[in-house]
């Protein structure tokens, strides 16, 4: 499967980004969508922005991630950019990733940022899609 690099233009600077679909697990037996989003401002010897996207979507069957078809848009990426340029985050700076985590209180609107991906440890996914739904 080829993938496929998005523009988007903020300020004086177009970033190129790309939207990795995968999943995370839950403590129990559910899975839910996450989408691994990369950005570059100054080409791919930059230094990147990533950030793990759990969906928030509600989905039924089996496991939330089987019938969950969340995607995030250019509005979600330029959030995640200016985020990101507001916290320090310098795209010219030659190497390195910027990772966006939970601790910076993110929130897109049909997504949460999670650390779970890397780190096991990390808040249940379940319990967060939970309440970020008000249920």
């Amino acid at each position: 499967m080829r993938t496929r690099l998005r523009t988007l233009r903020i300020g004086e600077r177009d970033f190129t980004w790309r939207a990795t679909i995968g999943h995370v697990a839950g403590d129990g037996v559910d899975l839910h969508r996450c989408v691994r989003v990369r950005v570059w401002g100054d080409g791919k010897n930059g230094r990147a922005l990533e950030a793990d996207l759990l969906s928030k979507a509600m989905s039924v069957g089996w496991t939330p991630a089987a019938t969950d078809g969340s995607y995030p848009v250019p509005a979600d990426v330029r959030r995640l950019v200016e985020h990101a340029l507001t916290l320090g985050w310098d795209p010219g700076a030659r190497g390195g990733t910027c990772w966006l985590t939970e601790e910076h209180g993110l929130e897109l609107p049909g997504f949460l940022i999670t650390d779970r991906v890397r780190d096991p440890e990390a808040p249940d996914p379940t319990e967060r899609v939970i309440r970020a739904s008000g249920r």
